[in-house]
């Protein structure tokens, strides 16, 4: 039986980190918002590593923050551990990382949701969509509640049909022990909703007093950390440490001698998994020349004694992960308080979307974080973020909110996962992105918190600091180059940091080109030094003199690439009608419907061929509409 459970302008289902942002974005820009998940004890929860942040998926954070979401501001409140990585190289790939106290990291964000004005958050397990024609327009609970809504956001993360394996035993079960969904996968395909099967897998859990750390190596955080939120200049924390080790010659022995009983190995499971993100069975036979690895102690949470075995995602037995942990150095008398284990789940061939994350072929339906084919929590609040605006969006009859690849790692993960699709669980990296010198982590707030402000998701407060921030930028890049030192000034300096002294007056700010000087290197020589000056002023002005050259040769690619992103296809072409296009590029074309000549270039099957041919249609198009006006105005 089912029963009217109540109306409303926008419902997430699921409360991961991509229903958690999308949400929030909802309710705050104005919608009554429902937010359902299966299991209240399932929100913001950190299945995983304990951890946000790392390469590439730090510069979403901090964009997510940009734009005005939540998981940056709660990170910065309940990390225990900070660190900026690849700090050896360039800006563009520095990297934030932070170990969380994940307990606190949940009921943060748990609390956040519930005294959200506009948003209701539930405990139900959707099992059903209420369709109209080709319209999505509320959802059915197990409980028979019908709710009806204006746009529905599907935010499963690795809940649909989910099963657990480890060795031979195998179960249906969410991560960490929490129901699967069991019903919604058969609907979806009912709508001929394409699904795949993917996989993901986690270490065991181990009790840290029975951990042996004298034979291990401390990792410290950072000694300042910087804050994910542009609404924290600073921190100050105590921190505590991580632990790195190896693995040892008795550890492979004994996962080569069991290989055949991993669910991985053995045949029980067949769904594709992270690349990026190895299991240890993986690690042995991909590199079998490699008589150890490294694993990292990660500790869960302030006030539990389990920690994460970084690096050690199995699917093996029970006992003989017991065994293997037991081989490792300072893990001899572990005691193991959860298992490792594998998941498979359902997810879609995100191909079917649009870049505003609605479907193609159902209206008002938005999907969003691993249900889209993505791996991580970075990835899954990124994507949350955007259907819960676009969600919005589309119910105010308003044209979506999309960011292309030049303006945001958000763009290069929604173009990558609707243009090129994906074979495997989708992770960020800074590697992925063309124009990763202007779309570092430090500017992230330049880059969008305008857009935010005007979406109604960043306060009038926030916009004018980011203006102020901007503006102290540009005025000490002045100052920085209107003051001249003379050879006298600037040469002591120069012969301490090993680099050539001048012969005439050197300007602080071609001083600070050099690669030796950094801008606290300037202090002693400046004259009328600026106090006060926030750190990320500092570093925004350090990045912008140092790699100005860099920077303009990528910004003229850019205006490269927005000329072609700009060439809008219309939506109602038929490309079989397109005489010289290729059978493979009509048929992808069709099938992906791109919105505009860039994005039809990054279509799998589609050549540069091709997209001259698309070049001369529009072109023809153009001339032909224009020779209608004319005829029209001459009439």
């Amino acid at each position: 039986m089912r029963y009217e459970a109540g109306t409303y302008d926008i419902i997430v289902v699921g409360a991961g980190h991509a229903g958690c942002e999308a949400g929030l974005a909802a309710a705050r820009m104005g919608k009554k918002t429902l937010l359902l998940t299966i299991s209240l004890d399932s929100v913001a929860l950190l299945a995983c590593n304990p951890s946000i942040g790392g390469t590439g998926k730090g510069h979403l954070v901090r964009e997510v923050d940009a734009l005005g979401g939540q998981m940056g501001l709660i990170i910065d409140e309940t990390f225990i551990q900070s660190k900026m990585l690849n700090t050896a190289k360039g800006p563009a790939v520095h990297s934030l990382r932070a170990q969380a106290d994940k307990w606190d990291y949940q009921q943060a964000m748990k609390q956040v949701l519930e005294n959200q004005e506009n948003l209701d958050l539930k405990q139900a397990e959707v099992v059903d969509l209420v369709t109209d024609d080709q319209k999505v327009t509320g959802v059915v609970t197990r409980t028979g509640g019908l709710y009806r809504s204006k746009a529905v956001v599907l935010a499963t993360g690795v809940y649909l049909k989910s099963k657990v394996f480890m060795g031979e035993v195998n179960y249906e079960s969410g991560p960490s022990g929490l129901f699967p969904a069991q019903f919604l996968s058969e609907k979806l395909a009912n709508m001929n909703i394409i699904l795949r099967r993917f996989k993901t897998g986690t270490p065991a859990r181990v009790d840290a007093r029975t951990v042996d750390f004298s034979k291990m190596e401390r990792q410290d955080g950072d000694e300042v950390m910087t804050p994910f939120s542009f609404q924290h200049e600073t921190l100050d924390i105590e921190q505590i440490p991580c632990w790195l080790s190896r693995t040892t010659a008795a550890t492979k022995e004994i996962i080569e001698a069991n290989i055949h009983r991993s669910a991985m190995y053995s045949g029980e499971i067949k769904s594709t998994g992270v690349r990026y993100c190895p299991s240890i069975e993986d690690k042995v036979v991909k590199f079998s020349d490699k008589p150890t690895h490294q694993f990292f102690l990660e500790p869960e949470g302030k006030s539990t004694t389990e920690m994460y075995v970084q690096g050690m995602s199995t699917s093996l037995p029970e006992e003989v992960q017991l065994i293997m942990y037991r081989s490792m150095l300072g893990l001899e008398n572990v005691r193991i308080m959860r298992p490792g284990y594998a998941i498979e789940y359902d997810c879609i061939d995100p191909t079917q979307l649009q870049l505003s994350l609605e479907m193609k072929r159902w209206e008002n339906l938005f999907c969003a974080g691993q249900f889209n084919g993505s791996s991580g929590y970075e990835e899954a609040a990124a994507q949350g973020l955007m259907a819960g605006i676009n969600a919005v969006l589309k119910t105010e009859g308003k044209e979506p909110f999309i960011l292309d690849r030049s303006e945001a790692y958000i763009g290069v993960l929604i173009d990558d996962l609707v243009t090129k699709g994906t074979n495997e669980p989708y992770r960020m990296m800074t590697s992925r992105a063309e124009y990763r010198l202007v779309l570092r982590q430090d500017n992230a707030d330049r880059r969008l918190t305008e857009k935010a402000w005007a979406l109604g998701l960043a306060s009038q407060e926030r916009y004018h600091a980011m203006k102020d921030k901007v503006e102290k930028v540009e005025t000490e890049l002045k100052r920085l180059q209107n003051t001249v030192l003379p050879p006298e000034g600037i040469n002591p300096l120069l012969e301490e940091k090993g680099t050539s002294t001048v012969k005439t007056g050197l300007s602080l700010m071609d001083a600070l080109k050099r690669p030796e000087l950094h801008y606290k290197d300037l202090q002693s020589v400046d004259p009328n030094p600026v106090e006060d000056l926030p750190p990320s002023v500092i570093t925004q002005c350090e990045v912008q003199i140092k790699y100005k050259g860099y920077i303009d040769k990528q910004m003229k690619t850019v205006e490269q690439f927005r000329k072609m992103e700009h060439r809008m296809l219309p939506r109602d072409i038929d490309y079989h009608l397109i005489s010289g296009l290729r059978i493979e590029a009509r048929q992808k074309l069709t099938q992906n419907q791109p919105i505009s000549l860039g994005q039809a270039s990054r279509i799998s099957g589609v050549s540069p061929a091709d997209i001259s041919v698309l070049l001369v249609y529009l072109e023809q198009q153009r001339r032909q509409k224009e020779g209608a006006e004319e005829k029209g105005r001459g009439e």
